[in-house]
């Protein structure tokens, strides 16, 4: 059963979409409506619009749009109904029970469960006798009582099934277990515990859900470190560790470690902004999430080999999601945790304040790679930091660290000036080919997989994005639309959606965008999106009204392979109704 239309309807006319959105987003005011960097994806000038009139946003970079409804399904990766049940508690509102019983949400609901139970078990097998290996690690590592508690941390027994028995008693059975991804099969299809002799960090979502766990193992035995597979409530590609606490923090930055014990030894320390990704690389998703909290991102990972590499690949990921990004440069210490230990705080925040310039940071790693008192590998460095130098997008930036770059090597600027210009020239010419290329391609890039979102009669279709847009902004013209049909549309999707907001103005129901998002594609929803977003003039509403039919009415006519004199008499029908029309205006 559907969710009720008059509980929608309520539910969006209490969601201001400016409210919602700013709640991730950074928005500035320009104009009628708001701007911010899209957070789905990677842009450093804002072409994420928010329109506070028409309850929409839209992203003229990658096209996303709609409304409330689709900015939380997107941006939270959840199904529609999972999406109205946050927006419903955000506005106080319970939604009514519709009979589904047994679809996704309440599956997502009972994995949610079943990790939360998880949680507390691993957390009691901490301090019983069984987790005493356990216990005894983590205070080696200098961790409090208060700093257990607070991250939820805790233990699974050396057994087989220790957990599969404990929730067990609980109602739930190995299969549940299995789809949580606390439990594994072997090829016998035996099903025992996944996380076992290992101490335990609960992985918690922005929303303070137990989603996923991480495991170290307390012996030699292989991976160190064991997480969660993805699952429907666990994405490790969308979920940074400890976000839930550090989207907390006033610091105005935020610190990226390597792992589980880093990030809990800063906030242990006082750095509550400290965040891990979970047995990946950073990805663009993690950049994104990131950047909707922190304007800055403090990279603190080991200074060893693969900690290099991995802030490489940060760097430009944090960047492409408007994020200035910093390196930390450790010094005595392997790693954040070793180093407060050694140092203390306040040698910490020393540090972090003094970190370095990620392109500075950069250049660094360049030296490093050449023997500068050899000639050939000084030129060798030069032509590779040009190239570094060449991608930064301001002509001052460009000098700056070109005049790093040249007193490192021991050359004049202007020769590295020089190089840079040649490299920046380069790039710019392989950039304009591939917009050529782009510019090349047809103006609707959709594919036919999603059927309806190409145009096979232009005209028509500008004529029934006319009749969306005016029915979205009036509702009362569905009067005058009692003879239009929605199969006299040429666009599948403009009829669908017609159909659908004609039938809600008809019941006397909101016709705001957002109220279709159960019933379309994501990416209608962007195509539509992209229609309401267009300036539609309601001066004179009934007579566009009646124009846009007598054109729809005129090419439906065309493809049915009408006689000249039908279309006569089409167009000689079409002009009275448009008398009609002004005759009965007030």
């Amino acid at each position: 059963m559907a969710i009720p239309d008059r509980f929608l309807d309520e539910l969006i006319a209490r969601t201001d979409i400016v409210d919602l959105v700013s709640e991730s987003v950074r928005l500035t005011k320009k104009g009628r409506n708001y701007w911010g960097l899209c957070p789905f994806h990677s842009e450093k000038t804002p072409s994420f619009s928010v329109s506070a009139d028409k309850q929409i946003y839209k992203c003229f970079g990658c096209g996303k749009g709609g409304g409330a409804i689709n900015f939380v399904m997107e941006l939270d990766n959840l199904p529609f109904r999972d999406a109205v049940a946050l927006l419903a508690k955000r506005a106080g509102l319970e939604v009514p029970d519709s009979g589904y019983s047994a679809g996704a949400k309440e599956r997502r609901e009972k994995l949610l469960a079943i990790n939360k139970q998880a949680a507390r078990a691993f957390h009691r097998w901490l301090y019983a006798p069984e987790g005493v290996e356990g216990l005894a690690y983590l205070q080696r590592r200098g961790l409090s009582r208060r700093t257990l508690t607070s991250f939820g941390l805790g233990f699974a027994p050396n057994r087989w099934d220790a957990l599969i028995q404990e929730l067990g008693q609980q109602g739930y059975d190995k299969r549940d277990l299995l789809d949580a991804g606390l439990a594994v099969n072997n090829q016998d299809g035996r099903i025992y515990d996944r996380f076992r002799n290992r101490v335990m960090f609960p992985i918690i979502d922005i929303r303070g859900e137990v989603i996923g766990f991480g495991g170290r193992v307390m012996d030699d035995s292989t991976p160190k470190y064991l997480n969660s597979p993805d699952t429907p409530v666990y994405n490790k590609s969308r979920n940074v560790f400890a976000l839930n606490i550090a989207k907390k923090s006033k610091a105005g930055r935020v610190i990226l470690t390597e792992g589980y014990m880093d990030t809990i030894s800063l906030h242990q320390a006082g750095f509550d902004s400290a965040v891990a990704s979970l047995g990946t690389s950073l990805t663009p998703e993690h950049a994104q999430l990131l950047s909707r909290y922190f304007p800055e991102a403090i990279i603190a990972y080991d200074g060893d080999g693969a900690g290099v590499s991995a802030a490489q690949r940060a760097i430009p990921l944090l960047e492409r999601a408007g994020m200035k990004v910093r390196v930390l440069r450790i010094t005595g210490a392997k790693d954040p945790d070793e180093f407060i230990k050694q140092y203390g705080r306040d040698a910490f925040l020393r540090l972090l304040d003094q970190s370095e310039n990620q392109v500075d940071y950069r250049l660094e790693q360049i030296r490093k790679k050449y023997d500068l008192s050899d000639d050939s590998q000084k030129v060798g460095f030069l032509q590779e930091a040009a190239q570094l130098l060449s991608s930064l997008p301001s002509a001052v930036e460009r000098e700056i660290y070109g005049r790093h770059a040249a007193e490192t090597a021991g050359v004049s600027p202007e020769a590295v000036a020089q190089e840079v210009k040649k490299a920046f020239q380069r790039r710019l010419r392989k950039e304009q080919k591939q917009q050529e290329r782009r510019d090349l391609t047809p103006a609707i890039q959709f594919q036919p997989r999603a059927r309806g979102l190409r145009y096979e009669n232009i005209r028509s279709a500008r004529a029934e994005e006319g009749v969306l847009r005016l029915l979205l902004i009036d509702p009362s013209l569905h009067r005058e639309l009692t003879q239009l049909r929605p199969e006299e549309f040429s666009s599948p999707l403009l009829g669908k959606a017609y159909a659908l907001l004609l039938r809600r103005a008809e019941e006397g129901l909101s016709t705001q965008l957002s109220l279709l998002a159960g019933e379309l594609t994501s990416e209608e929803m962007d195509h539509l999106t992209q229609v309401a977003s267009a300036p539609e003039s309601m001066a004179n509403s009934r007579q566009s009204l009646a124009d846009y039919i007598a054109v729809i009415r005129a090419e439906a006519i065309k493809r049915s392979g009408a006689s000249e004199n039908d279309l006569l008499l089409a167009a000689q029908r079409s002009n009275l109704e448009k008398k009609a029309y002004m005759e009965e205006k007030p």
